[in-house]
């Protein structure tokens, strides 16, 4: 169904089996490779230094132009993003063309045009070509670079690095990046925003002149064209971009290994998975002879669904919903990298399975089972890739970019056939180091260190810019006198006191989550203090879930199939149901475990469950964050803006955290000891 509202995804790949053989001690020879035909593309050079590539196909009318200009990459050092910048401000209209009737113009024509640094594209009906391949000339050559535009953009740069700054993901990868390469190597480097509110315009107009030459550059033109048509159009539009002779700096060597393992950990108190990347760097390009073998040995390790790591962490154990393994050729350096996001209770567990899977690759032959099904999978995605004529283009580019021998795809999938149990093993030894690797862990210290450390790796704490920090403070002692009965009681006369929550019958609240642009879910809650409940969850327009309980029975509703509640959800759903939980939590036997921050603010944690843990602030006393184990990810909420309703306080804002996905939903209306009636408690 369209548009339709997911919570949590589950993504499964599928790969493709091959029959046993009858001695699985016996690796079956490989049959013959299918014979590969590739039409090399048309190609001709201006003169001031583009190459350009054609291929003709004419069963669509319709033409792609990808521009790509072969740069070195550079050190930007104070000013980080600043080839970021000039590729968001590139195509937003040209010196003659004011870039809101340029893009009016693109729109009109149903095309599209892309930048990025030294890179381009458009796409457009054939018909058009004469046109979007001039605009996309004119926005090539004569770009409209204005101070108006460049401050909008790092405003936009901006807004989105604080928006990660919460972001676990996002904070892996470039601490990752940093540590592995070095914050002064180009492929380390780290954008803030100071970097960015250091660019000028000056700088982006440096930029623009080292990316954007035909020095080194490349048009690949596809579909419905003719060749010698095209040639005239070419040379027309880009026939006018000055030659020029750029000078491209030496790449910097990156930081070496470390010489033995360690794990290098960044605090997120407010993690709710840790996020977990093994990672070591290697010199691997296509046109070595290990690609081939690298490739495979990849795939087995951690590229696949079946692979080691894949039916370990997930399969096996169930810590995490996707295990994978990562290298990719680069003409510099590049990085292997292995690892998961996890549930904080088995961020130990993972990282020492992580390591086992990878020793497994490098000291045992793969079974011949697993190696012949990799490369039918390998055989089975090429010849698909070849179906499209824009794969044709991407590939000769790759042999003059990569400087590869002309018969590198024709011969590929019989390389890829000639791979061995010995080559996997052996290039498994070469890039996968994981006795010289950093094993980068973002998550929440107070959860994960303590078992980490009973790895006996060494750790080493930096800051979310990689900057190297103290051991942090993980936990607050709890004072003396200071229970949870005493939390409790604070909370409750936080929110109004006991003679305020007595009068309390009923509640009816209404919530709202944006959870994509344009479309809203809608939460409905009632309840009573007879433990009555009723929950209805839609989005536009449609009842997405509904839960009603009354008494001992319930049922359950999702798209439009209704089931009676089993035993276990009446009373999951009767915990729900409880007006002010803490009221049934006195003088119980729960102990305040230790004083954590929560998003800056000191609270107490009290394990209520064994699936639920509650945060109360110690300022105010009020709940600020309730963790609840779903399956193998924990579900967090943050109560916010408590606001006064007949006396007593409800948060307003509610913010729902589950792996990758964040909905905050605004409370709209609370209504106490109304719009509560018996009937929206019926069974029937």
């Amino acid at each position: 169904m369209k548009n339709k509202i997911k919570i949590l995804i589950a993504l499964l790949l599928m790969t493709a089996g091959v029959s046993a053989q009858i001695d699985r001690s016996v690796q079956p020879k490989p049959g013959p490779a299918p014979k590969i035909s590739l039409e090399n593309p048309k190609e001709f050079k201006l003169k001031n230094g583009m190459t350009v590539l054609v291929v003709e196909n004419h069963k669509l009318p319709r033409v792609t132009y990808s521009l790509m200009v072969d740069r070195v990459p550079r050190i930007e050092g104070e000013k980080a993003g600043l080839a970021d910048l000039l590729g968001s401000m590139m195509g937003n209209g040209t010196t003659s063309i004011p870039k809101d009737k340029f893009n009016d113009e693109v729109d009109f024509l149903g095309a599209h045009i892309y930048f990025g640094a030294g890179s381009a594209r458009a796409a457009s009906l054939s018909k058009y070509d004469d046109k979007i391949l001039k605009m996309l000339a004119d926005a090539t050559i004569n770009p409209l670079l204005t101070d108006e535009e460049l401050q909008k953009e790092k405003a936009k740069m901006i807004d989105g690095i604080k928006s990660s700054e919460k972001n676990v993901s996002a904070i892996a990868g470039r601490v990752g990046r940093a540590l592995s390469y070095g914050e002064h190597h180009p492929f380390g480097e780290i954008t803030s925003e100071k970097t960015v509110n250091n660019v000028t315009l000056a700088d982006i107009k440096d930029a623009y002149q080292y990316y954007f030459s035909p020095y080194k550059s490349y048009l690949v033109v596809v579909g419905d064209v003719n060749y010698k048509d095209v040639k005239k159009k070419v040379q027309k539009y880009f026939g006018k971009w000055p030659k020029s002779t750029i000078d491209e700096p030496v790449v910097p060597d990156a930081k070496p290994n470390v010489s033995t393992t360690e794990i290098d950990f960044v605090d997120m108190p407010q993690a709710v998975q840790s996020n977990i990347s093994l990672t070591n760097l290697a010199k691997l390009r296509k046109k070595d002879p290990d690609y081939h073998a690298v490739l495979i040995a990849n795939k087995i390790l951690g590229g696949g669904f079946n692979s080691y790591l894949n039916m370990n962490l997930r399969e096996a154990h169930g810590y995490t919903y996707g295990a994978r393994s990562s290298i990719r050729p680069n003409k510099y350096i590049t990085r292997f990298t292995a690892g998961a996001k996890v549930r904080n209770a088995v961020t130990d567990s993972a990282v020492v399975q992580t390591i086992k899977e990878i020793k497994r690759i490098r000291e045992e032959a793969v079974a011949p089972e697993m190696l012949s099904s990799v490369k039918a999978k390998y055989t089975g995605d090429f010849v698909l890739a070849l179906e499209d004529p824009q794969t044709i283009a991407e590939y000769a580019l790759n042999i003059k970019i990569n400087d590869l021998p002309e018969d590198f795809y024709v011969t590929f999938l019989e390389k890829i056939n000639k791979v061995t149990a010995a080559d996997v093993q052996r290039v498994a030894n070469k890039y996968f180091l994981p006795d010289q690797a950093r094993i980068v862990i973002v998550g929440k210290g107070s959860d994960v260190i303590e078992n980490l450390e009973k790895t006996g790796l060494p750790i080493k704490y930096f800051d979310t810019y990689a900057h190297p920090v103290e051991k942090p403070e993980f936990h607050t002692a709890v004072p003396a006198g200071i229970t949870a009965d005493v939390v409790f009681e604070k909370y409750l006369e936080a929110i109004g006191g006991k003679a305020n929550i007595d009068k309390v019958k009923s509640i009816a609240m209404k919530a709202e989550a944006e959870v994509q642009p344009g479309v809203t879910m809608t939460l409905h809650l009632k309840k009573t203090n007879e433990g009555k409940y009723w929950q209805e969850i839609a989005a536009m327009g449609m009842v997405m879930s509904k839960q009603v309980l009354n008494g001992d029975k319930g049922y359950l509703e999702a798209q439009g199939q209704k089931k009676e509640m089993t035993e276990e959800q009446i009373v999951e759903v009767r915990e729900q149901s409880r007006m002010f939980p803490e009221m049934s939590y006195l003088n119980k036997d729960m102990k305040v475990e230790s004083i954590e921050d929560v998003n800056g603010e000191k609270a107490y944690k009290i394990k209520i469950s064994d699936k639920q843990t509650n945060f109360y602030s110690v300022d105010s006393g009020l709940l600020i964050k309730q963790e609840t184990a779903v399956g193998n990810m924990t579900s967090s909420v943050y109560f916010t803006d408590y606001k006064a309703v007949n006396g007593v306080k409800f948060p307003f804002k509610m913010t729902q955290v589950v792996g990758p996905q964040k909905f905050d939903f605004i409370v709209k209306e609370v209504k106490v000891n109304d719009g509560v009636t018996e009937a929206d408690f019926k069974l029937e």
